[in-house]
């Protein structure tokens, strides 16, 4: 009675167990099943002793779990798909303990969720493979040491290598040997720092040839923000690299022939003139050399000093431009150099000067033959010593400016005249560039007519289609007194006036402006010598002043100094006479 008592007992106590649970001989026939087991499956223990259990299992797991449930012993561990009351299958984790040789003692677990999360786990790895292998690029993982992962197909297909042989890239051929030092280096710094890792460098293909690609690493992070994994994704352009550079070739190609053709920083021309000064302008330019611009008025000589500039290693910094003949004479030092607040009347707060400004750069001084004395022994120290001071200041201050000056004077005839100090000609006149007249370069006329036309053609918006020849002929038999700034003005205003398609220009305009150089022969240039000559002679050799012989022609100085020196003669002889 006891006994059938404390059976009970227990049977309660199993029967409200959550978990199924059964006991089976070892052959595998159910000797008694709990009431959570019959309530799952719908089976009574009448139904389920024996082998009648056999009808709860699915039926492609029930010969695997049969076999190892004869093979095995105690304890297994068993999964199998079991049937709910409803007809609904769910995976089931079976556990054996022995009870004794010949009873074994069953657990059931239902492990059907994590067997789903396991499966959609699978195939997002399935998909996430699938996709990873359809990027067109190398992709891979890495730890946050650096030891490769993971790799896509594409990654093994391009290095034709074991995985294993990828994870030793830093001892062998992977990455191109004059790229692997920086490589391995750049790799370190990502990864004691956490920075992004990008960098561009050769890998080695299958076929032994190496391509470029561009490497691109980001980190991920934990919640405490240390680094769990590193995602790399390599990205071949090797064809992008070659287009790149193919175009960068074809681009100073083209560069240099517009350059050489047309225009070199907005100089237009391709006249053996004006490409002897560009090729000063090259030689110079990279240096840090003072730069004296000699020509007539017009001829453009602050684009040379800014093509000078732009084609430095001071291109970045300041372009400063001084007209020295435009300033007062008592205010040229302090528009130069500055002032002090109180320096002279007026001086109500310290001002920067033009050399100021222009720290590290460049400063343009622009007809410097105009300089008052006093100035020109200033500049002088400037060009010297580099340093200067402000007006009313004790205070030197540095220059570190590359002076470009420039005259439409003979500045050789002011040195003898006693307008200009010797010295400071020596000091600007380190690397002369002399600017030839537009009536020395004819052949570039029909360029600059073009040039002009369509610069003012866009802002009037006039669709001019072609220039009238008649008109080009007429602007290459003109003399162009004023040069590149005449031709530029009577082009704008032409550009105003022009109705149609057809640009001209009036000839009236011209003919009342100069001499045709059809009409200028070599006789006549004889008979212009004799003339000068004879101007000369009377002026004892000087050019300016008012007994010169620039006032006794009745023409510009800088005129007749180009006439001088294009005509050969030597105005020193009459100064000895």
């Amino acid at each position: 009675m006891v006994a059938y008592a404390m059976h009970s007992e227990l049977r309660r106590l199993v029967d409200t167990i959550p978990e199924l649970i059964w006991t089976a001989a070892a052959e595998g026939s159910v000797e008694f099943v709990n009431q959570r087991w019959s309530e799952y499956t719908g089976l009574r223990l009448e139904q389920a002793r024996g082998f009648g259990w056999h009808a709860a299992i699915w039926p492609e797991d029930l010969q695997r779990l049969a076999k190892d449930w004869t093979v095995g012993a105690p304890p297994l561990e068993i999964e199998a798909r079991l049937r709910r009351a409803d007809g609904i299958y769910r995976w089931f984790l079976f556990r054996s303990s022995a009870l004794s040789e010949a009873e074994w003692y069953v657990t059931a677990t239902d492990i059907d969720d994590r067997k789903r999360a396991e499966a959609a786990l699978r195939a997002s790895e399935e998909s996430f493979r699938l996709i990873v292998d359809s990027i067109p690029g190398l992709v891979f993982t890495t730890t946050p040491e650096g030891e490769v992962e993971f790799v896509n197909r594409q990654l093994l297909e391009y290095f034709g290598i074991p995985i294993e042989e990828i994870k030793r890239w830093t001892t062998g051929d992977v990455v191109h040997p004059d790229e692997l030092p920086e490589v391995i280096g750049k790799w370190k710094h990502a990864a004691e720092t956490g920075q992004d890792y990008t960098n561009e460098n050769r890998l080695r293909r299958a076929d032994g040839v190496y391509r470029w690609f561009h490497a691109s690493t980001i980190p991920r992070r934990d919640e405490e923000g240390r680094i769990v994994r590193w995602y790399s994704l390599l990205t071949d352009i090797e064809d992008l690299k070659r287009l790149k550079d193919r175009l960068h070739e074809e681009n100073v190609a083209l560069r240099e022939q517009i350059d050489r053709e047309f225009m070199f920083e907005e100089i237009v021309g391709s006249s053996p003139a004006i490409q002897s000064v560009l090729a000063k302008i090259v030689k110079v330019a990279p240096t840090d050399s003072t730069v004296l611009i000699l020509g007539e008025t017009g001829t453009g000589k602050e684009l040379i000093a800014r093509a000078v500039h732009k084609r430095s290693q001071r291109a970045a910094n300041p372009f400063i431009s001084v007209h020295c003949a435009a300033v007062p004479v008592s205010l040229i030092a302090s528009e130069l150099f500055g002032h002090e607040k109180g320096a002279f009347t007026g001086a109500v707060q310290r001002h920067q000067g033009r050399f100021e400004l222009a720290n590290s750069g460049s400063i343009f001084l622009d007809e410097i033959g105009d300089l008052p004395p006093e100035t020109q022994i200033a500049l002088l120290r400037v060009l010297q010593e580099r340093v200067f001071e402000r007006v009313g200041g004790t205070q030197s201050i540095r220059a570190n400016v590359r002076v470009i000056a420039a005259t439409n004077r003979d500045l050789e005839t002011s040195v003898a005249d006693g307008t200009f100090r010797e010295d400071l000609f020596y000091r600007l006149n380190v690397f002369p560039i002399e600017v030839p007249p537009l009536r020395d370069r004819r052949g570039d006329i029909p360029l600059l007519v073009e040039y002009f036309v369509q610069r003012y053609a866009r802002k009037t918006r006039k669709p001019f289609r072609k220039i009238d020849k008649k008109t080009l002929r007429l602007c290459q038999s003109y003399d162009w007194p004023g040069n590149i700034r005449e031709l530029q003005n009577i082009v704008e205003r032409s550009v105003i006036l022009c109705s149609g398609e057809t640009f001209w220009i009036d000839e009236a305009w011209l003919s009342k402006r100069g001499v045709p150089s059809s009409r200028l022969g070599e006789k006549l240039e004889d008979r212009e010598k004799e003339i000068i000559e004879a101007a000369l002679a009377e002026s004892k050799g000087r050019i300016a002043g008012p007994n010169g012989a620039a006032v006794r022609l009745g023409i510009p100085r800088s005129t007749l100094g180009w006439k001088i020196r294009h005509l050969k003669i030597n105005r020193h002889k009459f100064a000895e006479s």
